[in-house]
């Protein structure tokens, strides 16, 4: 998948003028999220009856540099690991001229929405993840 671009906004700085800690994980989660969907598995909505997303349990994160507001971004998405119930998402944001500032992984269990407990990925969900394997893990 394309990374998905962003430009960093003035709601997203903080008081030290820099891209704030949230505004990195919201970022990773918008592309994280457009990933799952190009999937087949919209967030929050029901797919052949069954209303899974994943949430992130563990999160690992290097910040390489500072973003400042009005800079231009790219969010890249991968899955370094398909578990049983969880799997592992790597994202790095690169600016405009493709120096790393931020690397993060994320574990997320698949959770039912109805029960709110996590649940075995299906294979169909494990054969749409395949392609997106980094060969990180």
């Amino acid at each position: 998948m394309e990374p998905m671009r962003f430009v960093v906004g003035t709601r997203d700085c903080d008081e030290l003028g820099h891209l704030n800690v949230s505004g990195y994980v919201y970022y990773c989660n918008r592309a994280g999220m457009a990933l799952i969907e190009a999937m087949g598995w919209p967030p929050g909505q029901a797919n052949r009856g069954r209303r899974y997303s994943f949430a992130a349990v563990h999160m690992v994160s290097d910040y390489l540099a500072e973003l400042h507001e009005g800079e231009e971004i790219a969010v890249h998405v991968g899955i370094s690991l398909i578990g049983t119930k969880s799997a592992t998402f790597d994202n790095t944001i690169t600016r405009a001229d493709g120096a790393v500032v931020f690397r993060s992984a994320w574990k997320s269990a698949l959770m039912d929405l109805d029960s709110r407990r996590a649940v075995t990925i299906p294979d169909d969900l494990r054969a749409a993840m395949q392609p997106h394997l980094t060969g990180a893990g």
